[in-house]
This record gives C-alpha cells, structure tokens and sequence, in this order.
C-alpha cells in the first residue's frame, strides 16, 4: 500500500526543486544569452519538437491511463504489459516516419512557427530544429514510463528524473559558451535520452519488461487510438495559440519570442508545482474510481482538486501581478539580459498571469473527462479557445505589444476553464458549485489584500534594501497574511490542503 502521506509530501518538495533547477536552467541561459536572436532561435527548435512529439506523447500517455485500468481489471496484469510493449512498438515505428519528414521539411517548419525569421536567423533555426527532432523517440518513451510508473503508484521517479534533464542542460549552456551554440539543442537531446535510459531500472522494479510485440489490429490500440485522437487534436489546435503568439511575437520585437517564453516559465513553475503535483496523483486514483462506476468518490476528487487549486493558484496570480518587475529583474536581471528585455517580459508576465488559475483548473477538468474516458468535450472547447485567442491576439497586439499575446492567451484560458466546469457539471451532475463559489471569494478577498499589502511592503522596503532581499520579505509577508487571512475566513480549503499534505493525500 502506497503511503499517499509521505508520497504527497515528497512529491511537491521534489517537485519545488525540480522546478528552481528548471529557473536555474532559464536564469544561467538569459545570463549567456538574453532575450536574443540566439535564444530565439534555441526555444523555437524547442517549441517545434514539442509540437511534433511532446503532444503525441501525451496525448497517446494520457488516453493509456483509464486504458490500462481498464485492461488490467478485466484481463489481468499480463495482458496489460503486453499492451504497454506493443503501444511503445507501435509508436516508434510513427515517430520514425514523422522524424523523416519533419528533417525533409525542417526550414518549411521554422517559418511556420517563426515567419519573422530570415537570413542566418533562419538557417540556424533549421539547423538547430533537425537536432532537436531526434529526441523524439526519448521524449515519447518518458511520457509514456512515467504514465506507467505512476500507475504503479511510483510518483517520486518520474519527478526526480526531471531534476537529471535540467541539470544536463544547464551543463550543456556553459559548454556552448566555450564551443559552439548549436549545444545548446544537443543538450537538451542528450537530456532527454539520459532521463529515458534512468527510467529502465524503476521500470523493471515494478514488473515491466520489453518483449518485440506489434499487433497493429489489436482492438485495444485502435480503442486507445480512439481515445487519445480528439486529445492530440486538442493539443495541436492548443498548439496553435503558441504558434500565432510566437509568429507575431517574432515580427513585434527582437527578442520578442523570448520574453514570452521567459514569462510563461514563471506561469509553468507555478503550474508545476502546485497544479501538476496534484493532477499527477489525482489522474490514476479518479481513472479507477471512474472505471469502477464510483462517481460519487469520482466528484469528490475533482470537487477537492478544483478547491485546492483556487487556494494555491490564486495568491500566486495576484502576487505575480503586483511583483513582475522585481521578479524578472531578480531571476534574470544579469548578464546579456538588459533593461529593455526586463520591461517586456515583466509586461508578459503581469497579463499570463491573470490567466493562471484558468490553466490550473483546465488541467484539472481536462484530466477529469479523459478519466471517463470522454476525449471529444475537450477537444471542442480547445477548438473553442483558440479562436478566441487567435482573435483577440491580433487585436489586442496592435495596441499592446507582446503584453497583448499574453493577455489573449490568458482570456481564452479563464474562458476555457469555465466552458469545461459547465460541461462536467452536466456530465456526471452536481460539483457543489455554491460551496466552491464562496470559498472562491474568500480566496479573492484575502489573495487581494495580500497583493496590496505586498506591494506597499516592496515599495517602501526596496527604498532602503538590496531589490532581491525586499522581494524576498514581501513573499514571506505574503505567504504569512495570506494564511492568516483564509484562517479569519475560515476558508475551507485551508483545512483539506494541510490535510492532504499531512494526513493522506489525495486518497484521504
């Protein structure tokens, strides 16, 4: 039996230190290279085998969850492994394929996601992006061992492996310097193919072993296949948000892609932490309750989750949004990162960040459809959200600049995540929509006075101290009010989420 207490606890420390190695990793790149051509053209060869394989490799891990429970339950533990051996066959033989003609198209590709890129600019993006495709067999391979690990009840490995990826990289950004750029994307393979070859000796631990099985016709596959299409459709009509953000960004500012990205890594931290950890647990435990028919259990999951989020996520919006400036300024403030870089990336930051409860409770939602095995209802509403995006992107960049592509993708986030509620809601019933409405004004409440009295503290404590010792008081001021607020309010996710961490996780 799992031990979901200490489980739960391990896995945010881990993943919290996963997290500042992956800054670290940002930080020790802005420092060498800033918001610059070459870092452009580094996260664009990034963002094109993310699009290509990364969205294959979980949609395919995704769709394999309830899969597996489902077959382990009705035909036993063999049976499933059989089908984990023949899915992974199946899969390389496609990313072979889509390896060949992502290499023939490489250029094509890059002006697709990046139309502002011309020159050398470009024949380094292609050159970097036909790198980068070659990790597509590793990156795949992870997301499908750590659906299978955590299914196993394995929760830490798959989050300490990610700790080995960042730290190859950030090795591989200092060599770069003394060498050659195109390192950089070489990393970045090299650390994906060294946190696939770690996996193994876990995988066998929990009864895993690789037999050359392909069976193409086998109902199972053309099920899974079924399940996870709407799903990497979603993600590639998702994908084009990123797509549209990057193009206009790359014809806005030099740089432009860059403070983007640099943004969005705080929004991402924030996600990582708070909101993956606990959709990584979740995910395997509201699978089997909705395989077995137990959707009351099933409701109660979600419903905790979805609070649990609004507590966490909250606050952290409000305070990103009141400390943009010193928290770009303090994390990559240095080196070739200048003050004009610093402006527009505290600009992005400030707008993704009222998006992220939107994208916290999107993951949540989405996780809980693809347990009931229902792949088209998110799928719809991503197609829904990236229209929206498309449009208020080309408008709100004329008059906003790079702030305008993130605020864009912020609103069809919060419009998305309420789109999926109502859908759910109808779907398996009642999610007590009145408890979680007060409780969400509660948050509000104390997440806004938090954010006021935070940004008076930095405001008077940075006229006499170092920016990054007051930034760092004003975050512990926060976190010291915001608790003590939701503990006047009574706020009731301030009792279940020290529950979950100290009585049992998600399964108490």
């Amino acid at each position: 039996m799992i031990n979901l207490k200490k489980t739960t606890t391990l896995l945010i420390v881990i993943t919290i230190v996963a997290n500042i190695f992956g800054f670290v990793k940002d930080i020790v790149l802005s420092y060498f290279y800033g918001a610059s051509t070459t870092t452009d053209v580094y996260l664009i060869s990034l963002t094109i085998s993310t699009a290509v394989f990364s969205f294959l490799g979980s949609a395919i891990s995704t769709s394999y969850v309830p899969m597996y429970s489902n077959i382990e339950k009705k035909f036993g533990k063999h049976e499933s492994k059989w089908f984990t051996n023949n899915l992974l066959n199946i899969l390389f033989i496609i990313i072979t394929l889509i390896t060949i003609l992502g290499l023939t198209f490489a250029e094509q590709l890059v002006k697709v996601f990046a139309s502002g890129f011309e020159g050398t600019t470009l024949e380094s993006a292609v050159e970097f992006t036909k790198i980068s495709l070659l990790g597509g067999y590793f990156t795949v391979g992870i997301l499908l061992f750590n659906a299978y690990l955590r299914l196993h009840g394995s929760y830490l490995v798959p989050a300490l492996n990610g700790l080995i990826g960042h730290s190859i990289v950030i090795l591989f950004i200092f060599l770069s310097t003394f060498w050659n750029e195109q390192l950089l994307i070489v990393g970045a393979v090299t650390g994906v193919l060294i946190q696939y070859i770690v996996l193994f000796p876990f995988l066998h631990k929990h009864g895993y072993k690789y037999e050359f099985v392909l069976k193409f016709k086998d109902p199972n596959i053309k099920k899974t296949a079924l399940i996870a299409m709407p799903i990497l459709l979603s993600n590639s009509i998702s994908q084009i948000n990123v797509l549209i953000d990057r193009t206009l960004a790359s014809q806005l500012a030099t740089g432009g892609i860059s403070s983007l990205t640099y943004a969005n890594k705080i929004n991402g931290f924030v996600q990582g932490i708070f909101v993956l950890s606990i959709a990584h647990i979740m995910y395997p435990l509201i699978s089997k309750l909705a395989a077995n028919n137990q959707i009351i259990e099933f409701k109660e999951k979600v419903n905790n989750a979805i609070g649990t989020i609004n507590f966490l996520v909250i606050p952290a919006t409000v305070g990103a949004m009141v400390l943009s400036e010193p928290l770009i300024l303090t994390l990559f403030g240095r080196g070739a990162f200048d003050e004009q870089a610093v402006m527009m990336t505290s600009n992005a930051l400030f707008f993704y960040s009222l998006g992220m409860v939107g994208f916290g409770l999107r993951e949540i939602l989405s996780r809980a459809f693809y347990s009931l095995q229902d792949t088209k209802t998110p799928m719809i509403n991503a197609s829904i959200a990236v229209i929206l995006n498309i449009i208020l992107n080309i408008i709100l960049s004329k008059y906003m600049g790079i702030g305008g592509l993130a605020l864009a993708t912020s609103i069809s986030g919060i419009i998305s995540s309420i789109l999926l509620f109502i859908n759910l809601r109808k779907k398996v019933g009642s999610l007590n929509l009145f408890q979680l409405y007060v409780s969400f004004v509660k948050i509000l409440i104390s997440s806004t006075i938090m954010g006021i009295i935070v940004y008076w503290s930095y405001s008077f404590i940075s006229q006499n101290i170092n920016i990054h010792i007051s930034l760092f008081i004003s975050i512990v001021l926060g976190i010291i009010i915001y608790l003590i607020l939701n503990f006047l309010l009574k706020v009731k996710e301030s009792e279940i989420i020290f529950k979950k961490i100290f009585h049992g996780g998600y399964n108490s």
